[in-house]
């Protein structure tokens, strides 16, 4: 059988730059046996066809390995055999994303500012991807459901959310948490990353909203503001 190509570090690395794919990673991790979508489903309380996105992002990484599943039929699976995952390789327990995070940031670049376009750019296409990726809604979204799929996608992504008051026609959602905060005070590049993806995402949602991202108001603080598109 011929092996599968190794995926590029970059490639690993945005794969499992998203909480909730290495939470997936390490549900297959630990089963005895290939999962499917509905089950994985299941453990994390996503929709199938997102948990499905996730996978197929980690199978492209060569994280897991999709395989024929037995086992009793559901309903929307009669006739056809279920997928099931699989890991691919060994799950570290303590992987040092860190580290890896600020080598990729280094790269990117000679100076400050392109390092920050790139960093933009490889953040604004991660938000099409994800936004490609949620449950599909007619487009453009109403401004409410723009801002709920927003707090969710940052959610899933591991910044901790929550909604704050608003400030007339200005949304706040204050990000308590951030899987590369420590590498981002040293490595802003890191924020443009995470700036790209913001507006990408809204702009891929047809969001009538645009949104700015505000690093360390605090210390342990970060802010995003969400306001009618000009």
């Amino acid at each position: 059988m011929t092996p599968r190509p190794v995926a590029p570090v970059a490639d690993v690395h945005a794969a499992l730059a998203a909480p909730m794919r290495r939470r997936l990673l390490a549900h297959l991790a630990e089963a005895l046996s290939p999962l499917d979508a509905h089950e994985l489903a299941a453990e994390v309380g996503l929709h199938p066809s997102t948990v499905r996105f996730h996978l197929e992002t980690l199978r492209s990484a060569g994280l897991v390995e999709r395989t024929a599943v037995s086992g009793a039929a559901r309903t929307d699976t009669v006739g056809r055999p279920r997928t099931g995952y699989a890991v691919t390789r060994p799950v570290r327990s303590t992987p040092d994303y860190e580290e890896l995070a600020r080598r990729l940031a280094a790269g990117l670049g000679d100076t400050a500012t392109v390092r920050d376009a790139r960093a933009e750019g490889v953040g604004a296409a991660w938000g099409r991807e994800l936004a490609a990726g949620a449950t599909p809604v007619e487009a453009p979204v109403p401004a409410e459901a723009a801002v709920s799929r927003t707090v969710q996608m940052l959610g899933e992504l591991g910044f901790r959310p929550a909604r704050l008051e608003e400030e007339g026609s200005r949304i706040r959602i204050a990000l308590h948490g951030c899987p590369f905060r420590e590498v981002a005070r040293d490595n802003p590049e890191v924020c443009a990353l995470h700036r790209g993806l913001l507006s990408a995402s809204l702009e891929s949602m047809g969001s009538p909203l645009s949104g700015q991202l505000l690093p360390f108001v605090q210390p342990e603080l970060c802010m995003v503001h969400l306001e009618p598109a000009s």
